[in-house]
């Protein structure tokens, strides 16, 4: 009776979240239009895409840097291309944070590092996002432009590259191995990860074109990141060029885009 009663209480509150964060139609299709890999997909998962969109925006603070406005419109584009990538796994894999800080334009950010003799050196970092585990998350607006992906050059999506990093991070480190259900699970996910990787960097090095973003060769966690934004966003080219790392990602986020185009 007890589980009935949660579940009732649960079905109740989710509603009426819904109905507070109701997605306008215009504006629903306006995102689907300024992102049509979002748009090829069915209509079953436009409806849960949707769905999710609206629990999104109900769990998370957005927050505007130095002055910024942040609309319906941005709230939403950030929100369409962050429930992408939970669109089977749920919303509760971004639970670990709130807030979503949107600058206008990139930032730079001030860096140490220490080397071997223990020298420190300080540098600053140009930055379109960054995902920190327990938040925020931070975005760049500009760098969400669809016109900046020209369909000629690597895949670029800075909102699935940092959401992709949230999801790594849910098992506490960044290390591009999401969390899995077993050790042999981790273990056979390495397996295919790291000389998937191996052989990117070595592409690379070489000064080949690639269809996902070179940036993956700085480390794997970087190459799980802009793989899975190439996942999502060309995901057919993306079986042609990395057949085996496409079935990898398919079966962790029960999606097959390549289907929809």
């Amino acid at each position: 009776m007890l589980a009935g009663l949660l579940s009732r209480w649960r079905q109740h509150r989710e509603a009426r979240l819904l109905r507070r964060h109701e997605i306008p139609e215009p504006l629903w299709q306006l995102t689907l239009a300024r992102y049509p890999f979002l748009a090829r997909r069915s209509a079953a998962d436009l409806a849960e895409l949707r769905r999710l969109c609206s629990l999104f925006l109900a769990s998370k603070e957005f927050h505007g840097a130095a002055g910024f406005a942040v609309t319906d419109e941005i709230a939403l584009a950030v929100a369409a291309q962050a429930c992408l990538p939970v669109l089977r796994l749920g919303l509760p894999w971004y639970e670990g944070f709130v807030g979503i800080v949107m600058h206008e334009d990139q930032v730079l950010a001030p860096r140490q590092w220490t080397d071997d003799d223990g020298v420190v050196h300080e540098y600053e970092e140009l930055l379109a996002g960054e995902a920190m585990e327990g938040g925020p998350l931070m975005l760049a607006w500009s760098e969400m432009d669809p016109e900046l992906q020209d369909g000629d050059g690597p895949v670029y999506n800075v909102v699935i590259h940092e959401f992709a990093h949230v999801l790594d991070m849910r098992d506490g480190e960044a290390d591009g191995v999401p969390p899995l259900p077993s050790l042999a699970a981790r273990e056979d996910w390495i397996a295919v990860i790291d000389p998937e990787w191996e052989a990117f960097c070595a592409r690379v090095d070489a000064g080949e074109p690639t269809l996902i973003d070179p940036y993956g060769a700085e480390a794997v966690e970087e190459f799980f990141a802009v793989a899975v934004e190439a996942f999502f966003v060309a995901p057919r080219e993306m079986t042609q060029e990395h057949p085996r790392l496409y079935a990898l990602l398919r079966d962790f986020f029960q999606q097959d885009p390549a289907r929809h185009g």
